[in-house]
């Protein structure tokens, strides 16, 4: 198979010149915010690293972390390492919990950010005169945007949807005839079903290819999507405290998501001890920026879980690859001494023939003890059934929960479209322990 590259100086670079070209941006990196960023020049005095003579990564590892909770405290603007007026867009979270993050981006930044992304979709066989279909939100949200230029920026046809208005997304997708769709994994199921009672046979339109994030999702539902749209589903990683979409995305051997090293360093962590984990090891994901101007962030804590491979992929490629997230370390549930992310229950129910993708986890404390009930949507078929049936099927679903995870997980089967579908983000878990309902 013939292979073809965005960027083959880049992403063909050999692991010694790429350690190179990341301690030389790094150090500039430490050199900008040290001189324009009080909080981070008072972090480099306090550990003693002096950003002028920094000459190793072993080195990086004395520099404090950087948390959501320190980018709250420095609101609006005291992380810009640029003046206002040097700054060309502001993105920020929807802040539900105090004060948001906010992210801030030079001209030059905006160009990184697009080439980056366009060398994704390059990886996915997109190209230009192609059309892709962006169904992220535009907004203070970074999906929409980030997409959108790295679209741009790859020379393909944007057609910026946004979210939501699922019937006319469709119409769009027949009439506009795009290539791709870019949308949370949650939202194009739910494409997807309502195409099917719109009597829309995916197989007979034009896209090949989807590009999902913005949520944790497991490989079970990659082969329900896949099966549903009939196109090849592709993960793409990004968090807007230190970019926005296009920080890692999947080639098309599906094996990882190639980190755009020449733009982040990355690192892999324990929650608890907060030390480096040996190289192929679980843990949480740390990001530094090494070619951001506006914002750089040093040693940002992610939160997110997983490992990174460093062997060069098939496809060529030789920056590292990081694997699918299995969840956030702050979204583990503990159970009765149990440790359960909702990615292990939702590999479970996938895999559950007459089980819709559709489901709730409904965390709730009774006589002082935690339990889980996983809502769980079914077919009309299943539905139908006799009551003495379905509670029959209810227990099965009981014991693979339990023979998977290993503790008991009651299961509470619902009609059809009753639990509430989502067109950005899913919620997947309710704690009613937290007075939350569903």
């Amino acid at each position: 198979m013939d292979l073809e590259f965005w960027n083959e100086n880049v992403e063909l670079m050999k692991r010694e010149e790429l350690d190179k070209l990341q301690l030389e941006r790094l150090k500039n990196t430490l050199i900008n915010v040290y001189e324009n960023v009080p909080f981070y020049k008072k972090r480099l005095d306090d550990c003693g690293v002096n950003p002028y003579k920094f000459s190793s990564f072993e080195e990086m590892g004395k520099i404090p972390f950087t948390t959501k909770e320190d980018l709250r405290l420095n609101y609006p603007f005291k992380m810009f390492a640029r003046p206002l007026d040097k700054i060309i867009r502001i993105h920020s979270s929807s802040g539900t919990t105090g004060n948001p993050t906010v992210v801030a981006y030079t001209k030059e930044d905006i160009a990184m950010w697009g080439d980056a992304i366009a060398r994704q979709l390059f990886a996915l066989g997109l190209r230009s005169g192609d059309a892709i279909q962006n169904s992220y939100g535009y907004g203070l949200f970074t999906g929409g945007l980030g997409l959108h230029y790295g679209i741009e920026t790859l020379g393909a046809i944007a057609l910026p949807v946004s979210g939501g208005n699922t019937e006319r997304q469709i119409k769009i997708m027949q009439d506009f005839k795009p290539a791709a769709i870019c949308c949370t994994p949650s939202y194009a199921l739910y494409i997807a079903e309502v195409g099917k009672e719109m009597g829309v046979d995916f197989s007979g339109l034009s896209m090949k290819a989807g590009i999902f994030g913005a949520e944790p999702w497991t490989d079970v539902m990659r082969m329900e999507i896949e099966q549903r749209l009939k196109i090849d589903a592709y993960d793409i990683y990004g968090l807007s405290e230190v970019m926005g979409p296009g920080i890692a995305c999947e080639c098309t051997f599906k094996n990882g998501l190639h980190i755009s090293e020449d733009n982040f360093i990355a690192e892999i962590i324990d929650s608890k001890t907060q030390k480096r984990v040996p190289k192929g090891k679980i843990g949480e994901l740390v990001f530094t920026t090494i070619t951001k101007e506006g914002m750089p962030v040093i040693r940002y804590r992610t939160k997110d879980l997983t490992n990174i491979n460093y062997d060069v992929c098939q496809c060529g490629r030789t920056h590292a690859r990081m694997a699918k997230t299995i969840g956030r370390s702050d979204d583990m549930l503990i159970i009765r001494g149990v440790n359960v992310f909702p990615s292990q229950i939702e590999e479970v129910l996938m895999k559950i023939k007459g089980i819709e993708p559709h489901y709730l986890i409904v965390v709730d404390r009774r006589n002082y003890l935690d339990y889980i009930d996983v809502w769980v949507e079914v077919s009309e078929d299943i539905f139908s059934e006799k009551m003495n049936t379905l509670e029959e099927f209810e227990s099965s679903i009981e014991h693979k929960l339990y023979s998977a995870i290993g503790i008991n997980i009651g299961v509470k089967l619902k009609e059809p479209k009753t639990i509430k579908r989502s067109e950005g983000k899913a919620r997947r878990v309710v704690d009613m322990r937290k007075g939350e309902k569903p």
